[in-house]
Formats: structure tokens, C-alpha cells, sequence
């Protein structure tokens, strides 16, 4: 079903607004809009923006909340139709193959919000089967042309779509009823499947597993860590699934404690340590436990590779300060107990952190720690998150590796 453009309701810049536009960023936010505009528009209805002078801008998807439209397209003559999400999965899929990641690995990220012009969706390619998640109610009412297009590009390659949006639409958003839901196929026995990356197997739930059931993000930052595994001792704090501790499995560790406060985390990563290393012995060990009493517990001088990966500390701007005093103190604590002549990889995925204020965060816990570091690497997220230039929050991890003396 296509948009008649005649019809599509028309909001218009204030006076003095239109200049950040002509900067195509993807957003508009609320106090650019002449309000008088809005009115009985419902969220997530399609719109076209036009500037004060009543020159087309762009069109979108409108919402009452501060993010008020997220651009889809600066073209006049571009309709949002059934074609239009098949170009956009189409050329998604061209940038993975690009960098060699659609045929290296059988799980990618086919489709990162902005970074690849679609605002507010995300899609997960696991195999056969594609895990797609809504972060607006503009996306959500376009869910099944969106699993149409998938279909119409992947052909008999794609077996399931599951909508996967529960935790990720706003509370703002009006829908009824059970939002998760299979739009396409059937999930396999026990809702699990198998991915490979680069040598590693891992299970994924998609259907109860965190976000879209793995953390694809990560990947380049985990072969990296696999350079440096060999001979040491790993701690891996967060570990989820356990990804950084296999690859330092991978890498011939000497030995690899996994940390999680979730015990389910700590059984997926001990069946993912079992798939990859049946029989192992006790070079593995998984610990299910809060991260920062562990650290503080440690003797120190026990480990010579860490890796800090903590869920998002910070999701909007209001918590930032509370944020960066996490960050220094997970990474305070993990100087003073990491041994000498040691390896830390250390992360943040809040987007509202950005990469100077991480760094500055662990400045200040290398400080407080009194320890010699220096940084040998700056990580950021794998190809598949593609960053769109004209949108830098998509830049959301960050990472330093750092040598302690």
C-alpha cells in the first residue's frame, strides 16, 4: 500500500529553524515545529515536514514526545510504499556484503536505524531468521510491508521473521494486546538457534534473550581480544552469553572466569562454553554474582586481562552524571585489582556518554587507582552498525584497550 502525497498531513519549521535542517540530520525535535501544525495528529502517522517558508523538507513519522518526526526521506518524489522499504532492506544488505560481513558470518545486523536510513528499526539476520524490533509506532504500523520487503529481498533464504518490540516502544505508544509476535514461519523447538562467528558457536533465544538475542555489536572487539588471550588469565565482568570469554578460550587462556548477576546469562554461557569445548575441563569457570562486589573482593593480582562490558549505565541525559560515576568506579576498582603488565578492555554502550566523556571517566579511575596506563586501542561497534554522518549519536560504544603497567 502506498502514501498519497496529497494527502499526508503537513507540519511546518518555525521561523529561524530550518537552517539545522539543510545538516539532513534525522531528526526534528519538537521545538522546531510550529505546534499549531499538530493538531489531531495521532502517533506514528506519516507526515511531511516543509520549511517556513512552505518549501518541502522532508517526510517522516511524527510522534508527540521531544524526538517529534524521524526522517525516512529528504526526497520530494520519494513515497513511502511497499517499494520503498525494499529499496532501503536492498541496500542495507549491499553495505554488509561490502565489507564481507553477509557472507563471513551467519549473523548480522541487516538494518541499524538511522545509520541506514530507517529510523527507529532494527533488524537482526540469525541464519534463516530475522528478529525485528520497533522503536516507534511509525515502524510498528508498517511491521508486516517491512516483513513483506525482507521476504521480497531474502527470498527462500529467510524462513521466520519474529517481531520482537515489547521493550523497546515507548509507554507513550497507544497499542492493545501482545506486541511480540511471529509475522513470518515458525521459531524452532525451544525457540533456540544456533550462529557461528568466526569459529565460535554461540545458542541465542530470540524470544527471551536480551534485545534482539545477541549483541552482534561486539564482534570485531571480541577477535581482537582473541589476539591477546593467549597465556593469560581473563576475567570477563557482564558476560551475558559468555562471547568475550570464549574468544579468549579461542585465543589458548590460560585460564577464563565469566561474571553475571543474571544466573540464566551465566547458564547460556556455560552450554556456549559446552558447544564450543565439549568435555573441558576446569580452564572455564562461570560465576553468577554482582559485578562490583566481585571486583571488590578480589585480592588483586589474580587476573592480567579483564574485560568491563556493562549494560548501558545511562539512557538519557538526566542520569549522565550518575553514569560517569559508574563508569569511574567500576574502572577504579578494576585498576587497583588487575595485575601488573596487564591487558583492560573496558566499554560503554550508553549513547549519551560520548567518547571524551568515557575517556575522561577512566582518566579519572586511573588516577584514583594510581596506576600507569597507557591506551593501545579505541574501539567502537562492528561494520554492520553503520554510523550515518549526518547522525553521530548512532556512534553508541565505545571502548578503550589499555596497558597497566
Amino acid at each position: 500500500m502506498g502514501t498519497n502525497l496529497d494527502t499526508i498531513p503537513i507540519l511546518h519549521l518555525r521561523p529561524g529553524k530550518d537552517e539545522p535542517m539543510e545538516r539532513r540530520h534525522p531528526w526534528v525535535f519538537s521545538g522546531a515545529l510550529d505546534r499549531r501544525d499538530t493538531n489531531g495528529l495521532m502517533e506514528g502517522d506519516l507526515v511531511e515536514l516543509r520549511s517556513s517558508t512552505d518549501d518541502f523538507v522532508a517526510r517522516g513519522y511524527w510522534s508527540p514526545e521531544n524526538i517529534a518526526i524521524r526522517i525516512l526521506t529528504f526526497d520530494a518524489s520519494e513515497e513511502i510504499d511497499q517499494a520503498f522499504w525494499t529499496r532501503r532492506l536492498s541496500e542495507a544488505l549491499k553495505v554488509r556484503e561490502a565489507v564481507g560481513l553477509a557472507g563471513e558470518h551467519n549473523a548480522i545486523r541487516w538494518i541499524y536505524g538511522e545509520g541506514d536510513g530507517l529510523p527507529g528499526l532494527v533488524i537482526d539476520l540469525y541464519d534463516s531468521i530475522a528478529v525485528m524490533q520497533a522503536h516507534t509506532l511509525g515502524i510498528h504500523r508498517q511491521r508486516h510491508q517491512i516483513s513483506d520487503a525482507m521476504s521480497t529481498v531474502l527470498g527462500s533464504r529467510l524462513q521466520v521473521v519474529y517481531y520482537k518490540s515489547a521493550e523497546t516502544l515507548t509507554a507513550s505508544s497507544p497499542i492493545e494486546g501482545e506486541i511480540d509476535e511471529l509475522l513470518m514461519g515458525s521459531l524452532p523447538r525451544e525457540q533456540e538457534v544456533v550462529i557461528d562467528e568466526r569459529g565460535m558457536k554461540f545458542y541465542l533465544d530470540v524470544v527471551k534473550g536480551q534485545k534482539t538475542g545477541f549483541f552482534l555489536d561486539q564482534r570485531d572487539n571480541r577477535s581482537l581480544l582473541r589476539q591477546y588471550a593467549k597465556g593469560r588469565k581473563v576475567l570477563n565482568m557482564f558476560c551475558y552469553t559468555g562471547g568475550f570469554s570464549l574468544a579468549a578460550m579461542l585465543g589458548e587462556a590460560k585460564q577464563v572466569v565469566s561474571v553475571d548477576s543474571s544466573e540464566r546469562a551465566i547458564d547460556m554461557t556455560a552450554r556456549n562454553m559446552e558447544l564450543n569445548f565439549p568435555g573441558r575441563d576446569d580452564t572455564h569457570e562461570e560465576i553468577a554474582t554482582d559485578a562490583f562486589a566481585y571486583l571488590e573482593g578480589l585480592q588483586g593480582g589474580e587476573y592480567d586481562l579483564m574485560v568491563l562490558d556493562p549494560p548501558a549505565f545511562a539512557k538519557n541525559r538526566r542520569v549522565l552524571s550518575r553514569a560517569l560515576n559508574g563508569y569511574r568506579r567500576l574502572n577504579r576498582i578494576a585498576l587497583q585489582k588487575i595485575a601488573p603488565s596487564s591487558l583492560l578492555f573496558t566499554f560503554s554502550c550508553s549513547q549519551v556518554v560520548s567518547p571524551e566523556k568515557f575517556q575522561e571517566a577512566v582518566f579519572t579511575a586511573a588516577l584514583q587507582a594510581g596506576r600507569e596506563v597507557r591506551i593501545l586501542h579505541r574501539l567502537t561497534q562492528a561494520a554492520d552498525h553503520p554510523v550515518n554522518i549526518y547522525h553521530p549519536e548512532g556512534e553508541y560504544l565505545k571502548g578503550l584497550v589499555l596497558y597497566v603497567k
